[in-house]
């Protein structure tokens, strides 16, 4: 149950910071920009603030949003 517990928290973090950017993404490609954008943020930024599913929410949401931007630049780059 935990595991399924982190993808949706990772799910909800992806969609906050494909939100934040203005990006719209797949579900399964939220999934993944939550769960590396909260290993990222907690990496960079440390584990404060409120946690769910063992993800601290604020630096999570900080990595997903950077994770977001990356992915969709380098993606983006290649529409004409």
């Amino acid at each position: 149950m935990s595991l399924l517990w982190t993808l949706i928290i990772g799910a909800i973090i992806g969609t906050i910071g494909g939100a934040i950017t203005k990006t719209s993404m797949g579900w399964i490609a939220n999934i993944i920009a939550g769960l590396v954008g909260s290993w990222l943020g907690e990496t960079l930024l440390g584990s404060w603030g409120p946690h769910l599913a063992g993800m601290a929410l604020v630096p999570s949401i900080i990595g997903a949003v950077i994770v977001v931007v990356i992915v969709s630049w380098f993606f983006g780059r290649n529409k004409n």
